[in-house]
């Protein structure tokens, strides 16, 4: 017997109230139906329907048993439409937030290539260096940079960024390279505006520590901190994908690597839901694999 087929006929009976009319529903013969049930009733064991010559009723163990039926027919046909989805091209409204620099780094061009690849799909992007409350605003994916502490949102970590205290070749070659973060006082340092600018966290010996700086320029933005630091004015702090391609090239060097803090994760968030769009899906495994191979990248430009 087709245990999946037989609940669709006891459903559709239930739904239409009499067998004949489930047989008109079903385009089926009223034989067929008759004889679906009584197979199923009897593999159960139980009786599902009190029938006379005028009305069918379900029994207390047809309707328990009805319910269950609904559930997994809903979550058969719930698994054949997302199989269905994942091979038709997606299409639809997406909208998505990411950190300024990093997004208009890595994320930017992987959302071009991914809008190349299914150009049905309307992507809106958002570059906003705050916290973006993706439920009250209306976003669907959000790129986070950091610890997370909003519970509401399911998050995919694709990787980790170091933080770095940088300087040019030159610069250290007048000034000195610091040995200890405290050195950094007797340096000019180049910091980030904002009320913990002042202060550079470091680690060691499994603690935290923070040590004052001080300099003569303060930006909002890691592009002006890191041309000053380019002009050979000193020190600056960064998340290294801000300074990867100096790094790379050689005209920044990094210090003080051993009392760098943990590294900051890089994470795809989204709110909680049941399911997602196809689009949605597809796009969060798109970008989940992009980002993986470009912080991998960072990390061997970094070292």
């Amino acid at each position: 017997m087709d245990k999946l087929k037989a609940m669709q006929i006891f459903t559709s009976i239930a739904d239409a109230g009499s067998l004949t009319g489930a047989a008109r529903a079903l385009d089926a013969s009223l034989p067929a139906i008759v004889r679906s049930l009584a197979m199923l009733e009897a593999e159960l064991g139980v009786r599902l329907f009190n029938r006379t010559t005028r009305r069918i009723a379900l029994t207390q163990e047809g309707r328990v048993y009805l319910e269950r039926c609904r559930h997994v027919l809903a979550a058969v046909a719930e698994a054949d439409a997302e199989l269905r989805a994942e091979h038709a091209e997606p299409q639809g409204r997406l909208s998505m937030t990411a950190p300024v620099f990093f997004g208009q780094l890595h994320v930017c061009p992987a959302v071009t290539r991914f809008v190349q690849r299914h150009p049905k799909v309307n992507v809106e992007v958002q570059l906003l260096d705050r916290v973006v409350n993706l439920v009250e605003e209306g976003i669907d994916v959000g790129i986070r940079i950091g610890m997370l502490d909003d519970s509401s949102l399911v998050a995919q970590q694709v990787g980790s960024l170091r933080r770095v205290v940088v300087a040019t070749p030159e610069y250290l070659a007048q000034h000195g390279t610091p040995l200890q973060p405290k050195d950094l006082l007797r340096h000019n340092c180049v910091r980030f505006s904002g009320s913990s600018a002042p202060w550079w966290t470091f680690h060691a010996g499994g603690k935290q520590f923070s040590v004052p700086v001080t300099g003569n320029l303060s930006f909002n933005q890691a592009a002006p901190a890191a041309e000053a630091c380019l002009a050979h004015l000193g020190f600056g702090m960064f998340i290294s994908y801000q300074v990867a391609a100096q790094l790379r090239d050689g005209t920044l060097c990094a210090v003080l690597e051993e009392f760098e803090p943990p590294q900051r994760p890089v994470s795809i968030v989204y709110p909680q839901s049941r399911r997602l769009p196809a689009r949605t899906r597809m796009f969060i495994d798109w970008m989940k694999q992009a980002l993986e191979e470009a912080t991998r990248q960072q990390a061997s430009d970094c070292v």
